[in-house]
């Protein structure tokens, strides 16, 4: 954890980055009530202490033709040498995929992956993943509807 102290400007910025992260420096240091200056330096304080990992746009999966969502759950053969770093290197350059988690439990691995259809996740699921080398066991779960998603960190008042 990163132990810069946060004022309450810092806080107003980090709310209104995660609300809108194309806000001009301008239109921001309205928002806050500081110089663009000021937010500029603060901007760039927190920037540097990586409270502000990145500034992306997030698109529609759906509209692009990604009409599956799936959870695939990965059990690794360990008795494979290196299993654990063949297979974080072999999923990077997997675009499907779009989260991976290392987990507790019955699983060794959480992947979040988009499919443009049940028949092209069943083909990549088990062209793609399942042949790997060192996944020993595979299973996924199909989205049904997403009842939240929430891009933002809760922040205090």
């Amino acid at each position: 954890m990163n132990n810069i102290e946060l004022d309450s400007y810092d806080w107003r910025l980090l709310k209104a980055l995660q609300t809108n992260a194309r806000l001009t420096n301008v239109a921001l240091s309205e928002q806050v009530n500081l110089s663009p200056s000021q937010c500029s330096r603060r901007l760039q304080r927190l920037e540097q202490n990586n409270l502000i990992e990145a500034y992306f746009t997030q698109l529609n999966a759906n509209e692009l033709g990604y009409q599956i969502t799936a959870f695939v759950s990965i059990t690794l053969d360990k008795t494979i040498k290196n299993s654990e770093k063949q297979f974080k290197e072999a999923i990077e350059a997997i675009p499907q995929i779009l989260e991976c988690y290392s987990v507790s439990g019955d699983a060794d691995y959480w992947l979040r992956v988009i499919s443009e259809n049940l028949p092209s996740l069943s083909t990549f699921l088990g062209e793609s993943l399942a042949s790997l080398p060192c996944v020993r066991d595979l299973t996924s779960t199909v989205v049904l509807n997403r009842v939240k998603h929430a891009p933002s960190i809760p922040l205090p008042n």
